[in-house]
């Protein structure tokens, strides 16, 4: 295991002991060359090993009882401490452990050098330690400090942090005195240390036992907690009186490492609200060390609600960073005005006349107060200020050691460890507990006044671009997953003057994001930082509700970075194609959004950034392609401009595409608007298919990948025009003809070879994908013409649909889990198509293919070939109901035997396959006839169906399961062959059972929805048993239904409308079938309280109309859609008029008329009620 400090800190050398600063663990920080203590350069790294290897060699050759021992020891540690090596150099050595017995801890010089070694060669030469080296190391310094002197205590400090750097997990034994209550660490590191040298020392190793490299243990609980304690209260005080700032600067940095150490190593759980929120106000504080012009009393504790009295300012001041008053700046004269010329020569001079305007605009048009004009006056030059001339943070390291520039220096250290701390807090804590914290570091109200201190003041105002990306992507990672909490957002309507809903503060928040950050684009130079301003603006487009927030705020944005697109750094490049992204996904199609895409590449520079929806409609006509379509194709597959070939790429003669990953880049953005903004993309679809196929006759598999993705999005938008339920009108649509001559070309073109390719089963997933969005009515008309068959390896001249099907069933036999996935999906698709579900051969090859995969190990190929069949067995009751009875009879008992069977165990998988596994259980027992059901070989697979499903019902599975469980029974029960009656099987009684339990107890409406329109399926009254059975099944209906209301999740409220619909179907269903048997209970129950609340719930089933009635989503089953009030009544009617002439039993004759009559009465009630108001509608 290698071992690093975690923190770049100088090590503190003896007097003529060249000492040699660590160097952080860090992947980007360049290599150096070897180097001679004298500063001259070695002359190869053979050099530097073979002067390494001497001085090791002569180490391990001492003994311990030599006599000159400790005079040798010093001359080799100051050897081999003397050279600088290069990161690059791996000797091969490893530390052995009989080394610390050639050093006393007597000889205190000896043991420093020996600790300055350990440090030295663990941190920069990567010396591996094993397990035992790591053991004798950890129990030689811990000892050392014990015995040593208190002056020693740092460079053995400094040697144990790095030796323990990713090992906290192995140092159990030396916890306890390190870390206990008086251990030797919490004694150094706390805050009434007086040696701030000893106090950085101890943080630091304090946080390298609590780094955890991936993959390993984290620090015990226990021990993780006293650090995190330590680091805290490290943080929230104040700088000691006597003590250097620089010395305060690097315990502060310390201490943040270690923080940052102890949330992202592992589970982390802060103590209660008032501990996060002390570690955010100490974060929040720290993010501004430094910072000139920065005069707040801050708080100990930030809480998660907007509390002005907990974040108030001590006066009101100015709080933007500025820059130094020093006498350097006055000689200036009007130092800002220098610095808004240079950064016109920069950045272009429109920027610059149109930042300040931009500002001016957005507070004028969000509603600014009067005494906020002079505050935004004199802050709006200071929006740029003099870090702008400079790329890096070099500025600071001057040769003549200027102290101030220094400290600049360190304070900007220490805002970058908060930044970074911040960061993993973030990405730490639960996004619902976050959101509440959000005031603290986004402005919400754009008043006046002075403006608080929060993490875009940090974009806009701090001198070093390390810190400012840091900034943004701690807003970044705010604003990741955030949609949920913005969707409230809403500034449509003006609020109302006594109080700001949060919906508008929330509304707000979003503008004046939008405002900053795109003042950070106009004036950020740094390219690095520039990708992070992009990235950012990305996030917080796709998670803003704009369809909610006035228009206007996506028209600038789209002008701004419209230039960047042509940026020098590929880097930027592929965050403003990221960013055009998410501006074509949000919340597509957006009239603002459309209208932009339909603009002209030139006219962008006379929009003025305003929006009307109106205007939406002046360009329905322009058939001209978007100006983002055309700019994607180009960067896809057009040579690349001569300036933007900056980032060392060759400039041959051979012609240069854009990078890849601008390229990918723009194939996705593709991708995006095609499934956006598809009526707008559909004119070049013949063009973009080219692109596609150039794209997939290429080498990258990258590349070849969004080529088929691409492919796939243009046949899901074509289908998409085609869906009834869509209403595209016909002269919208991609005319037929075009559809078809697409897809001849694409099934003719690389598209085969991808399907083929082996080497790249990604490659070949997406390309089963792509087969999959063909158009049923086009694959139909595919012609003829030579394919290649996958399986035998031969030209054929059959059908382009011939070729599709062989390639799919010969994929469901591949080894790859995914291709397998694609395939079954792929034909679980086609088996819906109208031109092959009647073709019994492919139905059942289709079928056999999907039992195959149902056998699976992996659990996705499992639940698609589920999904699959169900598909299959929706084909099979669509066949049954258009060709008849001649298809049943085509289909092989045996096929059917065995789907039974795979849908029972299917039944019993995983709930990812279980909720389609019992779909199709329910098809099949409806498709089974009569012939089928009698047979001894369907009997006991018959009974394990039905129970399959009884125990899912009643399971404890998720609620999709469940109600597709419910739905499947009501589809057995349409089946009449299917023995439901008074002397049916047991199992019978229990899917009765069961839905009765569910439609009464279950916490899911949908779920109860189901099962009621399943007890209403049956049309005969000896479908539903005995009087004891029908009657349990009225009582619970009813009882259901009375208690419709009757839930504390709001979600589930919203469907009680449809479950009473349902529910009161149901009860005049049964009353339809009911017999002269049935009156004794009927009456009773409609004699009874229960009765009263039946009949007021039914007078209301029958007087809805079906143009006002809300969404009844149980209607579907219940197989009344599209009866209206008058229907519902003559329904009634008819059932009025058969119970007043069934005749009762001889036994029960007089009881039977007795509630033969309270019934009809009931019926009579309902009728006349329900008449006298069916004439309004």
């Amino acid at each position: 295991m290698a071992a690093h400090t975690g923190l770049p800190a100088p090590a503190l050398g003896r007097i003529g002991v060249p000492a040699f600063p660590p160097v952080a663990l860090s992947a980007d920080a360049p290599p150096f060359t070897p180097m001679r203590a004298d500063g001259r350069q070695l002359d190869s790294p053979s050099e530097a090993e073979k002067h390494f290897s001497r001085c090791a060699a002569k180490l391990r050759a001492l003994r311990a009882d030599s006599g000159q021992l400790r005079e040798e020891l010093n001359l080799l540690f100051d050897q081999l401490l003397s050279e600088n090596y290069n990161r690059t150099f791996c000797p091969s050595i490893s530390i052995r452990p009989e080394v610390t017995c050639l050093v006393p801890l007597s000889q205190e010089h000896l043991v420093i050098k020996f600790c300055q070694l350990i440090h030295h060669l663990l941190n920069q030469l990567k010396i591996i330690m094993d397990d035992k080296t790591l053991d004798v190391l950890m129990n030689y310094t811990a000892k050392a400090l014990k015995v040593c002197s208190t002056w020693t205590h740092s460079d053995i400090l400094l040697a144990l942090s790095t030796v323990v750097y990713g090992n906290g997990h192995q140092c159990q034994q030396l916890l306890r005195d390190l870390l206990g209550e008086d251990g030797v660490l919490m004694l150094y590191s706390a805050p009434s240390q007086p040696n701030m040298e000893l106090r950085r020392v101890a943080l630091t190793c304090m946080a390298n036992f609590c780094y955890r490299m991936p993959g390993q243990l984290p620090l015990d609980d226990q021990y993780r907690s006293a650090c995190f304690g330590v680091f805290l209260k490290t943080m929230q005080s104040p700088k000691p009186s006597n003590t250097d700032e620089l010395f305060y600067c690097m315990v502060i940095q310390a201490a943040l490492k270690g923080l940052q150490c102890c949330v992202s190593g592992g589970k982390w759980k802060f103590g209660g609200e008032e501990e996060l929120g002390s570690v955010l106000a100490a974060l929040k504080r720290l993010m501004f060390q430094g910072a000139p012009g920065v005069s707040v009393e801050w708080p100990a504790v930030l809480y998660p609600a907007r509390l002005p009295q907990y974040e108030g300012l001590s006066a009101p001041k100015p709080i933007f960073f500025v820059s130094p008053k020093n006498k350097k700046r006055k000689s200036r004269g009007k130092g800002k005005k220098t610095s808004s010329e240079e950064r016109r020569a920069d950045d272009g001079e429109e920027d610059d006349k149109t930042a300040v305007p931009v500002l001016q605009k957005e507070r004028a048009r969000e509603g600014d107060r009067g005494e906020g004009e002079p505050l935004l006056k004199t802050s709006a030059p200071s929006l740029y200020p003099s870090w702008k001339r400079n790329s890096s943070d070099s500025e600071f390291s001057d040769p003549d050691g200027n102290a101030q520039s220094k400290l600049r220096l360190y304070h900007g250290r220490v805002r970058q460890a908060a930044l970074q701390c911040l960061l993993a807090v973030v990405k730490g804590v639960e996004k619902r507990t976050l959101y509440g914290y959000w005031s603290s570091f986004i402005p919400d109200s754009p008043i006046g006044g002075p403006p608080p201190l929060n993490i875009l003041t940090i974009i806009l105002k701090d001198p070093s671009p390390k810190v400012r990306a840091f900034a943004l992507q701690v807003l970044s990672a705010m604003l990741d997953g955030s949609r949920q909490f913005l969707a409230v957002a809403e500034d449509t309507a003006s609020p109302r003057t006594s109080y700001t809903p949060f919906s508008f503060l929330l509304a707000t928040a979003v503008r004046e994001l939008h405002r900053a950050l795109s003042l950070a684009l106009l004036a950020e130079t740094s390219s690095q930082t520039l990708t992070q301003v992009i990235k950012c603006l990305a996030y917080l487009v796709a998670n803003a509700p704009y369809h909610r927030l006035r228009p206007g705020l996506l028209s600038p944005l789209w002008k701004q970075i419209r230039p960047y697109v042509r940026h020098r750094d590929v880097n930027v490049r592929v965050s403003v194609l990221t960013l055009y992204g998410a501006l074509v996904t949000t919340q597509a199609p957006l009239p603002e959004v459309q209208l932009l895409l339909q603009q002209p590449e030139g006219s962008g520079s006379s929009s003025t950034g305003s929006f009307t929806p109106q205007d939406s409609s002046l360009r329905e006509d322009d058939s001209a392609p978007p100006w983002l379509l055309q700019l994607c194709v180009s960067l896809v597959i057009q040579p690349r401009e001569e300036q933007s070939d900056s980032e060392g790429a060759g400039t041959g003669g051979s012609v240069a595409l854009e990078p890849s990953p601008v390229r990918l880049e723009a194939l996705q953005v593709l991708s995006h608007l095609v499934r956006g903004y598809f009526s707008l993309a559909q004119a070049c679809l013949c063009e973009i298919g080219q692109v596609s196929a150039r794209c997939l006759g290429e080498t990258d598999p990258s590349i070849q990948l969004h080529g088929a993705k691409l492919l796939e999005e243009l046949g899901t938008g074509i289908i998409q025009q085609y869906r009834a339920e869509n209403n595209v009108p016909e002269s919208s649509r991609v005319p037929m003809s075009q559809v078809v001559q697409f897809w001849t070309e694409v099934l003719s073109g690389p598209l085969n070879g991808a399907l083929q390719n082996e080497q790249h089963p990604t490659l070949q997933t997406s390309a089963c994908d792509t087969l999959s969005s063909i158009l049923p009515q086009a694959f139909a008309q595919l012609p003829h013409h030579g394919a290649v068959c996958v399986t035998c390896s031969v030209v054929f001249k059959e059908k382009t649909q011939l070729m599709c099907i062989t390639v799919l069933l010969g994929l469901t036999y591949s080894e790859n889990y995914l291709v397998k996935t694609a395939a079954v999906r792929a034909l679980g698709i086609y088996i819906l198509f109208p031109c092959l579900r009647e073709d019994v051969m492919f139905v059942a090859d289709t079928a056999n293919t999907i039992l195959a995969a149902l056998d699976d190990r992996s659990t996705n190929v499992r639940a698609k070939a589920a999904w699959s069949l169900g598909n299959l067995t929706d084909t099979l009751i669509v066949n049954m109901e258009s060709v008849g009875v001649e298809f049943q009879q085509e289909l092989s008992d045996m096929l059917l035997l065995k789907m039974l069977q795979a849908a029972t165990r299917a039944a019993a998988d995983k709930d990812r396959v279980k909720c389609n596994a019992v779909r199709a259980l329910g098809n099949l027992l409806h498709f089974l006839r009569q012939t089928q059901l009698t047979r001894s070989a369907f009997q006991r697979p018959l009974e394990d169906a039905v129970r399959a499903l009884v125990k899912t019902v009643q399971s404890e599975a998720s609620m999709k399961v469940r109600w597709n469980a419910c739905y499947a029974l009501g589809n057995a029960f349409r089946n009449p062959a299917l023995p439901l009656g008074k002397y049916s099987a047991s199992w019978s009684c229990d899917a009765f059972s069961a839905l009765c339990h569910v439609v009464t107890s279950c916490k899911n409406f949908k779920v109860r929805i189901k099962s009621a329109a399943a007890l209403a399926v049956p049309a005969h009254r000896s479908c539903y048993g005995d009087t004891k059975r029908f009657s349990c099944v009225w009582h619970s209906l009813a009882t259901a239904l009375e208690n419709s209301e009757d839930t504390n999740d709001f979600l589930e409220y919203r469907y009680s409308a449809s479950l009473r619909h349902t529910l009161s179907q149901a009860l005049l269903h049964l009353l339809s079938v009911s017999q002269s048997q049935d009156m004794l209970p009927l009456g009773r129950s409609l004699a009874s309280e229960e009765g009263k609340s039946i009949k007021e719930h039914l007078i209301k089933y029958l007087r809805v109309d079906e143009g006002v009635r809300e969404g009844v989503e149980g209607e579907k089953e219940t197989g009344e859609d599209s009866f209206n009030p008058q229907q519902r009544i003559t329904g009634l009617q008819e059932t009025l008029i058969r119970l007043k002439g069934l005749k009762a039993e001889v036994e029960k004759r007089e009881e039977e008329d007795r509630s033969k009559d309270i019934v009809v009465n009931f019926l009579e009630d309902l009728v006349k009620a329900s008449q006298g108001t069916t004439r309004l509608f």
